[in-house]
């Protein structure tokens, strides 16, 4: 079963890697970029990336070493080797980028690093809930956007933290696992961030759970603080070296703008005070989203928090997956690609099929629609709503993904915790065979 997963998996990776690479070539510029047409095509045949459109403009066609010798202009600029990512995506794109002299080769070679990743997804996911992994060796979400940026490693990370705690050594200590799982999230953090906000039901789990009958507050530090080391430790050469640099790609993001690009209820919801020039709206988004980011968290944890009170079972799981929904429908940035995030915990939690389904339907319609209508504009022709179909797709999953991404996160608070129930029986397993 294992080994079909795998399997499955790699296929649908050649065809996310296929879909990508409709847009390279045949020819290539002084500057190693496709043509012709390339800015056309990569919206008129949805095969646009992250990947090979950024192997031209932060110093990846030169093979300037990440983050050391980098900066960023008043403007928002980035330049001298700094990317928008953290410091081990910045490492990924560096190494994709070694031995190629185009954005073809570019989107090759980071494919053939991160297929790994996503392979080692799929076998965790089919250790830890069997054919249920099907949703992610065979869904659409990895044809579309397993490489459309670099998100495979982190899903790794955020998975393989879930695999520690549930399937893995249930012999060892809880704390020890923790710490583990905690040091995995932090490797996911810098990747791509959002698994660091998993150590706080981590932490709260192995509180609760860590001595039945009273809280364990020192392994719950120790959870966090090995999360904390780990940043630290991976973050501080980049830091050290270059400054300036490092810092440069957080202040992208704080400087970043609500946007036509930024697919979030953000800019939609609020047209058209929402335009990039309105200096007042985009302070007014820059605190306000991230606090609301904030807020469903510390809902998402109490709620966990309610839940063990009342099962005796914090779960951990359910509350990160619930931190995610919350990120991703207050974010002031709704990547396309933030799907595959997302997608394994259709796979770990029992979310009933309606709400999957549902989602992926419109999480195609907006992956497709998106570029259709960035080709509509480019065009002239159907701009408008009531104009084309594609300007009435972007609608349609902005605010389909917004309502989904609420339900999701109440689904996922409220339903039985699986892996916790396989958890136990595997444990009783053990102490029955040590008896």
């Amino acid at each position: 079963m294992l080994i079909l997963i795998v399997v499955l998996t790699g296929a649908t990776l050649l065809l996310g890697y296929a879909n990508k690479a409709r847009c390279v070539g045949p020819q290539f510029d002084a500057q190693g970029r496709s043509e012709p047409d390339y800015d056309i095509r990569v919206d008129r045949d949805v095969c646009y990336s992250d990947i090979q459109y950024l192997w031209l403009g932060r110093d990846i066609d030169k093979h300037v070493f990440p983050f050391v010798s980098g900066s960023i202009t008043p403007e928002g600029q980035l330049q001298g080797g700094t990317v928008e990512y953290p410091v081990l995506t910045g490492m990924l794109m560096w190494a994709g980028a070694l031995f190629a002299g185009n954005d073809g080769q570019f989107l090759l070679a980071s494919a053939l690093i991160m297929a790994p990743f996503g392979l080692f997804t799929g076998w965790i996911l089919g250790r830890l809930a069997r054919w249920r992994a099907l949703v992610w060796a065979l869904g659409p979400p990895l044809v579309l956007y397993a490489f459309h940026n670099w998100d495979l490693p982190v899903v790794a990370c955020a998975v393989a933290a879930v695999f520690v705690m549930n399937g893995w050594r249930t012999d060892r200590p809880l704390v020890d696992r923790g710490v583990i799982a905690s040091v995995l999230l932090a490797l996911g953090f810098a990747f791509k961030l959002y698994p660091g906000a998993f150590v706080l039901p981590l932490a709260l789990y192995v509180l609760t759970m860590s001595r039945p009958g009273r809280l364990d507050w020192r392994g719950a530090i120790r959870v966090a603080v090995a999360a904390v080391v780990t940043v630290v430790l991976v973050n501080l050469p980049f830091a050290l070296a270059g400054y300036t640099g490092w810092r440069a790609s957080f202040t992208f993001q704080e400087m970043r703008k609500v946007d036509l690009t930024t697919n979030s209820i953000w800019y939609w919801g609020f047209r058209p005070e929402s335009e990039p020039d309105n200096v007042a709206f985009q302070h007014l988004v820059n605190w306000l989203s991230p606090t609301l980011v904030l807020l469903s968290f510390v809902v998402a944890a109490a709620v966990g928090w309610w839940r063990w009170r009342r099962d005796g079972v914090y779960p951990w799981v359910g509350v990160s997956a619930a931190m995610l929904c919350g990120f991703l429908l207050l974010h002031k940035v709704h990547s396309p690609q933030y799907t595959l995030w997302l997608l394994p915990f259709f796979v770990l939690l029992a979310v009933p099929w309606r709400w999957v389904v549902s989602y992926l339907i419109v999480d195609i319609v907006m992956g497709i629609g998106i570029f259709r209508w960035f080709y509509a504009l480019k065009t002239g022709v159907g701009v408008g709503i009531s104009e084309g179909i594609w300007a009435q797709a972007v609608a349609v999953g902005v605010w389909g993904r917004a309502a989904l991404l609420v339900v999701l996160f109440v689904v996922f608070l409220t339903i039985p915790d699986r892996l916790a129930s396989i958890r136990r029986a595997r444990t009783a397993e053990v102490s029955e065979s040590v008896l």
